[in-house]
């Protein structure tokens, strides 16, 4: 992925912070709602929506930008979420103090609020001259984002007394992936249920990495608590697995992602930049080419 995109993706969520407060937004909210999402940590779900519009051949800028923001916003509320008491219990996120431990529970659940319906307002303004393009993405983010299989329904899950692993993961992990994909084909103009596969097995493939983190890395590498699942006895493949059966099994994923990718106006752009962001996720050490 280029330098040009990390900064387009940087700029844009500035950009959407600053549309979203206004001399009215409470100082402290504000300070608040900035910790949420700067710095940031690797941005995949943008980099990924805009690698898939750009394979498309867009055209729409702004759409675009709107769209990768939103995306993060409402990935960066499910983690102030995720890190709060009632959940995770986590005191450090991305290296600083969670937010919650930062500003209090209550700030932080306000914050988290107002990423959330920021992010659809950002949608429902994405191309004013299109207003059925900013329906599709608005409606896009919510089904990802709610009760039925979206991200809410991943969270909620692990307050549940049993759960099918498959169903949690692909609510929690794959739900966002899916939308980051779909989002990137509306923005340019192509169908949206294409890419939910693709978007589908991404996610698949970074919960792996994740349970991989949670089990080999450390709190001061990845900049946040790590043996979460084990001590809350939620599931992890590669405590599961052992974790070089996992490793070989993310491997293989990755594969299937760059099977799964459809046709567009550019695949081989496309091609490059999915398996570098997925190449993102290998464990540190790791060479795909020996496994």
């Amino acid at each position: 992925m280029t330098i040009e995109i990390e900064v387009l993706v940087e700029q844009a969520l500035e950009s959407a912070l600053s549309r979203l407060q206004d001399a009215s937004t409470p100082p402290t909210l504000s300070r608040c709602l900035h910790d949420a999402v700067f710095p940031g940590g690797a941005r995949i779900r943008p980099r990924l929506l805009w690698a898939v519009a750009d394979a498309c051949d867009h055209g729409r800028p702004q759409a675009v930008a709107a769209a990768a923001a939103a995306v993060e916003l409402l990935h960066c509320a499910s983690l102030v979420q995720d890190d709060m008491n009632c959940f995770d219990a986590a005191d450090t996120r991305r290296c600083r103090p969670s937010l919650h431990r930062a500003f209090g529970a209550g700030m932080a659940l306000l914050a988290s609020d107002a990423l959330i319906v920021g992010s659809l307002e950002l949608l429902a303004k994405a191309d004013p001259d299109d207003p059925l393009l900013c329906v599709d993405l608005v409606c896009c983010l919510s089904r990802h984002s709610g009760a039925r299989g979206g991200i809410t329904a991943g969270q909620a899950w692990e307050s549940e007394r049993t759960v099918d692993v498959s169903t949690y993961h692909a609510a929690k992990t794959g739900s966002l992936f899916e939308a980051s994909v779909e989002l990137g084909a509306l923005c340019a103009g192509a169908p949206a249920q294409h890419w939910t596969d693709t978007g589908r097995q991404i996610g698949a493939a970074y919960q792996v990495a994740d349970d991989l983190i949670d089990v080999l890395g450390s709190d001061k590498r990845h900049g946040k608590p790590v043996g979460v699942d084990a001590s809350l006895g939620r599931p992890n493949i590669a405590n599961d697995m052992g974790a070089e059966a996992a490793t070989a099994h993310l491997i293989g994923l990755i594969d299937g992602v760059l099977e799964s990718l459809p046709d567009c106006p550019a695949p081989a752009l496309l091609r490059s930049r999915i398996l570098e962001e997925t190449n993102r996720l290998l464990p540190a050490g790791v060479d795909r080419s020996a496994a």
